[in-house]
């Protein structure tokens, strides 16, 4: 099998409003979250909620939180926890710029470690298809830096159209 990296290491995090945290004290372990109005997640294909992980010097610890909104999507528990409702648990990326400009606070943060990224994974001993290729290379993780385009059409050459999607020159 072939590894390829195709996202960068990744972190829930705990994050409330600074309002919210003016009228309830800020947690310093995940069992204190019990005392917290927590904005859940429903998971999808279960239909149960999401029980909150946490680790810290190899102690492992899984919270049910509770509080009265619940949501299937982060972007509607961001939303809740600007808004006052609570504390959420999402992915960092989707709050960093809410933290670095004073509308969230981040709380745990030290029982928040990060996951490893995302990986394609593909069978080794088979020839691959040149269309995979172009796809597995365009979503390598390269880091910071934007990615390149995987393969470029010049403009002496035509275009094959692929069936839903556009087909463009140059």
């Amino acid at each position: 099998m072939i590894a390829v990296r195709i996202g960068p290491d990744w972190r829930l995090v705990a994050v409330g409003s600074p309002g919210y945290f003016t009228a309830h004290p800020v947690p310093a372990t995940p069992q204190e979250l019990m005392r917290h109005d927590c904005i859940n997640r429903r998971l999808d294909r279960v239909g149960g909620l999401y029980a909150w992980e946490f680790e810290k010097n190899e102690e492992e610890v899984r919270v049910r939180v509770e509080g009265r909104f619940t949501f299937n999507t982060d972007n509607e528990m961001v939303n809740a926890a600007l808004q006052g409702y609570g504390i959420a648990f999402v992915p960092e990326s989707y709050v960093e710029e809410h933290v670095r400009e004073g509308r969230l606070t981040l709380v745990l943060e030290d029982w928040t470690p990060k996951f490893q990224g995302y990986y394609l994974y593909y069978p080794s001993r088979r020839q691959n298809l040149p269309a995979f290729s172009v796809i597995a290379d365009a979503l390598r993780e390269r880091g910071p830096e934007p990615l390149e385009p995987a393969i470029r059409i010049r403009p002496q050459t035509q275009a094959i159209p692929i069936r839903g999607f556009p087909c463009r020159r140059g």
